[in-house]
């Protein structure tokens, strides 16, 4: 069902790899609510992936672009300023990798220089994106910037590695640099903390098919979905939520206030049985 939430906006999305993608999604809710957007990631996603289905299919252009790189990202903004006729109404960052993970190194014995990578790509890239689109001036007033996070960064998962400390680093650039795009230009900053989400990126995390059944058994509500991120994503992007900034926000079915649950009590119960 269509509202038209976002009828007259533009903006850019980040990270839309294949159709397990939460920016996919996102992307094909905010074409079917009336925005308008630019397609970006990496030169070899864009190879590994599918994004330019999507862009035939929302009608919109991909623009490569490593987020790591200012120039790339300048280059960004004001191509897509440029193709959309105006200035940025939203913004999805959903970007996150960790070389670590990749190639199966535990936390307690990390290649630095790898963790250095993937802090650049996961948490930097933010910071990279939002000054250059505040020093370019290039937001909306009341425009909405949202970055996708995981409640590693305030929990221990010790299988999610260096993408905890990368996650966390995150939240506080959101907040950091959320205060002076409010207090300046009237531009919202937020986070939004997801259950775990069968994505390509997710599916890499070791020991992720025991963890997400565990998280839906924790959770009242069950996971929340990449179909369900992408609706609570489009009320961050509305006007609707034209005062809610700094803020980590949790769409994970209940999971980040549970202490333990009677279905997971339930399964201890049955093995000293």
């Amino acid at each position: 069902m269509s509202y038209n939430l976002l009828k007259g906006k533009r903006g850019i999305i980040f990270g839309a790899l294949d159709s397990n993608s939460i920016a996919w999604k996102t992307a094909e809710r905010v074409h079917e609510e009336g925005g308008i957007f630019v397609l970006t990631n990496a030169p070899i996603a864009l190879r590994m992936g599918t994004i330019n289905e999507l862009a035939e299919k929302t009608g919109s252009q991909v623009i490569p672009a490593d987020a790591t790189s200012i120039a790339d990202l300048e280059n960004l903004i004001d191509q897509s300023v440029e193709i959309l006729g105006g200035k940025i109404d939203f913004v999805l960052h959903s970007i996150g990798m960790s070389v670590n993970v990749r190639k199966g190194k535990h936390y307690t014995d990390l290649n630095h220089d790898w963790m250095t990578k993937g802090w650049d790509v996961s948490a930097v890239s933010f910071h990279k994106l939002m000054q250059s689109l505040y020093k370019k001036d290039a937001m909306s007033e009341w425009g909405s910037i949202v970055a996708l996070t995981y409640m590693a960064a305030q929990r221990v998962f010790p299988d999610y590695n260096d993408m905890a400390d990368n996650k966390a680093y995150l939240e506080s650039i959101a907040r950091s640099f959320g205060y002076f795009f409010g207090r300046d230009k009237n531009v919202r900053v937020n986070t939004i903390s997801q259950s775990p989400t069968p994505t390509t990126a997710g599916k890499g995390v070791k020991g992720f098919d025991g963890f997400i059944a565990y998280a839906d058994k924790m959770s009242p509500l069950g996971n929340a979905t990449a179909d369900d991120c992408a609706n609570y994503t489009l009320t961050l992007f509305s006007d609707l939520t034209k005062r809610v900034t700094l803020q980590n926000l949790f769409n994970d079915g209940g999971f980040s206030n549970m202490g333990v649950s009677d279905q997971v009590m339930e399964l201890f119960e049955d093995k000293e049985e």
